[in-house]
């Protein structure tokens, strides 16, 4: 073999491995879900359940109910647009301590996981009918992720406001 030819044998071979492990938009996505809710169980687990009835104000939500908030949005926003199924929100049925909000939690980020890797790259580009208007579903994705966020930086506040040092942060 001469050397050009081993050349582009080894070229060839480069840009194979790197086409081989370019990440996809949904694979972006479960990783960075399984950093979260790794992230956000920890939060959870780090205030006592006493202080579970928390609120930093009157107009806010306590610190349970955050956690109970950023579940059923997952619930919502993972079954209305990516499931045949229709979403009824079930009051009566919400988890009340806090090893069962925690298990609620992990097993509302578990059901996410699955719902996308049951939908196509291809689908994530379908168009739904959103109350903000039309979005993709790759939209939704980052909704998801979005809120999560948002609320979970609410929690940390909560946690500092009552003398708890937040659990280091795990999100990349």
């Amino acid at each position: 073999m001469n050397k050009i030819t081993l050349l582009v044998l080894l070229i060839v071979i480069h840009f194979s491995t790197i086409m081989a492990q370019q990440i996809t938009p949904k694979l972006a996505f479960l990783e960075k879900w399984e950093n979260s809710k790794s992230y956000l169980i920890a939060l959870a687990e780090a205030m006592p359940e006493n202080n579970y009835g928390f609120k930093p104000t009157e107009r806010q939500m306590t610190f349970k109910e955050q956690l109970i908030h950023i579940k059923g949005n997952m619930d919502w926003l993972s079954v209305t647009y990516f499931t045949d199924i229709e979403y009824k929100k079930k009051k009566k049925e919400l988890p009340q301590t806090k090893n069962e909000i925690i298990l609620a939690l992990g097993n509302a980020f578990d059901a996410v996981v699955m719902v996308v890797k049951n939908t196509s790259g291809e689908d994530l580009k379908e168009t739904v009918d959103f109350f903000a208007g039309p979005k993709s579903k790759l939209q939704i994705l980052n909704l998801l992720q979005d809120h999560v966020t948002h609320h979970r930086g609410q929690l940390i506040v909560y946690l500092n406001l009552n003398e708890i040092e937040p659990p280091k942060y795990s999100g990349w």
